[in-house]
């Protein structure tokens, strides 16, 4: 019996290895590795896709975020909200410039920040709200922009796991005061090894990015701003460059992966939602109220699954000071016990999917 991974990116690889090559190739022969024409032509192509007048590429998803909250100049003692269910860069950026993570609990269906939970949270000290788009899904944008606009709060797109989702005819990262992507290689659009992109229509928060990434620099070796060292390596856009191309197949092909997991897994099995524009699967996450069980049953089956999160971010050990406790945020810790990840990716067949169904059904 073969194993299904829980992703194939070898698979993915196999597809367009000629392209791939070419293109780092390319840069090798220019010998220009850092930024570059590779990198701004990336950034072009970024910045068209998601309906942005600006794409700054930068070193990860998670520098990313840093360097927006730098960039607004969040600072000690200020405050930013942000979901209690995420991967943990997205508060852990806010607390590594001082600023404190003040969280909120999520929408049940879709795992996404609750909008309505937001504006009691909203103090003086608030700088700027920052949902997360998790799994593939936009957050309710339209009621958290109403609420940052009324407390003229800035908003900051978590989209790590979003690119190319859309919501009222607005594509992840175009909608908000800017947009962050991880191009970590299980994502969607994944290079080979770390990188990210923020997207903007703003154009002066846009040149203070650039400038952020690099040390701070306007113009070389005189630092207008104390920035760091987040630039984007040309090896990554050029690899980047070839994905892109096929994004929206790929994309296409995990949503009708989603469409046949519908079909054939059982009805006592958690759906996930699709409840806020398109849903573009970084992830196809099921619950169930006795899943520990079900993700041994999948191992032994040489099934892959994950569980995304085990540990609510109010919970994790690195925020304890903040006085959080289990119980405060109900939906995200029941998400964390019930939820798990099941195989989506382009190249899975109906065939493998069948089979995970079945699987899940025996137990």
């Amino acid at each position: 019996m073969d194993a299904i991974p829980l992703l194939d990116l070898k698979a993915q690889y196999a597809s367009i290895r000629a392209e791939v090559r070419e293109a780092i190739d390319r840069v090798m022969e220019s010998q220009q590795f850092i930024l570059g024409p590779e990198v701004e032509a990336l950034e072009r192509e970024v910045a068209e896709y998601c309906g942005c007048r600006h794409a700054i590429g930068v070193s990860s998803g998670t520098d990313a975020l840093l360097a927006v909250l730098m960039a607004l100049e969040v600072r000690p003692g200020d405050e930013v909200i942000t979901s209690a269910y995420s991967f943990l860069a997205t508060a852990g950026t806010i607390a590594r410039l001082g600023a404190t993570p003040v969280f909120v609990d999520i929408d049940p269906e879709t795992f996404n920040i609750d909008p309505a939970g937001i504006e009691s949270r909203i103090t003086a000290r608030t700088r700027a709200l920052l949902p997360v788009h998790l799994f593939g899904q936009m957050s309710d944008m339209e009621q958290v922009l109403r609420v940052a606009s009324r407390h003229k709060l800035p908003v900051i797109e978590d989209a790590a796991q979003a690119i190319g989702a859309e919501v009222g005819g607005k594509r992840a990262g175009g909608i908000g005061d800017a947009g962050c992507f991880s191009f970590y290689p299980t994502k969607n659009l994944g290079g080979a090894g770390d990188g990210g992109m923020i997207t903007t229509n703003n154009t002066e928060l846009a040149e203070r990015l650039r400038m952020l990434r690099d040390h701070g620099f306007k113009k070389r070796y005189h630092a207008e701003i104390l920035g760091g060292n987040f630039r984007l390596d040309a090896i990554q856009a050029a690899v980047l460059r070839v994905k892109l191309r096929y994004l929206d197949r790929w994309t296409k092909a995990r949503q009708r992966n989603a469409a046949e997991y519908r079909k054939c897994l059982p009805p006592e099995i958690g759906l996930p939602a699709e409840k806020s524009g398109s849903h573009v699967y970084h992830q196809f996450v099921i619950r169930h109220s006795r899943r520990d069980p079900l993700i041994e049953h999948l191992r032994e089956q040489k099934i892959g699954c994950e569980v995304y999160y085990p540990v609510p971010l109010h919970l994790q050990k690195c925020f304890e000071d903040l006085r959080y406790r289990p119980g405060d945020f109900p939906i995200s810790e029941q998400a964390a016990r019930e939820t798990l990840a099941l195989p989506i990716y382009p190249e899975l067949t109906p065939e493998m999917i069948q089979r995970i169904a079945q699987a899940i059904a025996r137990v």
